[in-house]
């Protein structure tokens, strides 16, 4: 899951990337108003951090932007400031969550688990498929009740699939919600974690269309 944090404060914003990507997010981050605004209008993210007071454009026309441009990734609100009225306006201008500062990270990288999870239609933390269980809070796949042990790149490969099961995703959509805006991204990259996970899985728990993507089965066969 891919997601910007938006923040002009140093020390936060380098906080939050850490406890983002900790939870198994490919984290990215800007300070400023006007980069935030390109984008959120230019990139595909599973979810956007966004703080209210920045420099060259606050965060409260980015939000109105967005929505008025069509963009409908779910977007978490932080202020430093909190005061009822501050928050109205930031779910009528299209926020999907709001946590006024000082927080906790913990309830940040939960609250930012739920809506990702939300936004893919899945209202629980743990989701099933064929002989696979995945637990998001805890990061942890299993396969028949068995812990499979997999790196981060895989396990945020795995879990893209899960939220997007429904469907046969590109492998174009795999590369840029797993590596961003990585130059070195191409798909001999991600072939190659396929293969991992099919070794540890079973070649039956990835399907692929050929020409299309990759589909979760969650059958080891």
């Amino acid at each position: 899951m891919r997601v910007l944090v938006v923040e002009d404060e140093a020390l936060i914003r380098t906080d939050l990337g850490e406890a983002l990507t900790a939870a198994g997010f490919l984290t990215e981050s800007c300070r400023d108003g006007a980069e935030a605004l390109f984008l959120g209008d230019t990139e595909d993210y599973d979810l956007v951090v966004l703080d209210l007071g920045l420099p060259s454009l606050d965060g409260l026309s980015i939000l109105r932007q967005w929505r008025d441009h069509g963009r409908v990734m779910p977007v978490l609100v932080l202020t430093a400031r909190g005061t009822w009225s501050e928050r109205v306006a930031g779910i009528e201008a299209g926020a999907d969550d709001y946590l006024p500062k000082p927080f906790h990270m913990e309830e940040l990288v939960a609250r930012a688990r739920a809506l990702v999870r939300r936004a893919a239609g899945h209202g629980s933390a743990i989701q099933t498929l064929g002989d696979l269980r995945l637990d998001g809070n805890q990061m942890r796949l299993t396969q028949q009740g068995r812990p499979l042990k997999l790196t981060a790149l895989e396990y945020r490969l795995v879990v893209y699939l899960f939220h997007h099961r429904d469907r046969t995703v590109p492998v174009t959509e795999l590369l840029e919600h797993l590596y961003g805006d990585d130059e070195s991204r191409d798909v001999n990259a991600i072939e190659a974690v396929i293969t991992r996970l099919r070794r540890k899985m079973g070649t039956g728990a990835i399907g692929n269309r050929r020409g299309f993507g990759y589909y979760l089965r969650g059958t080891a066969e």
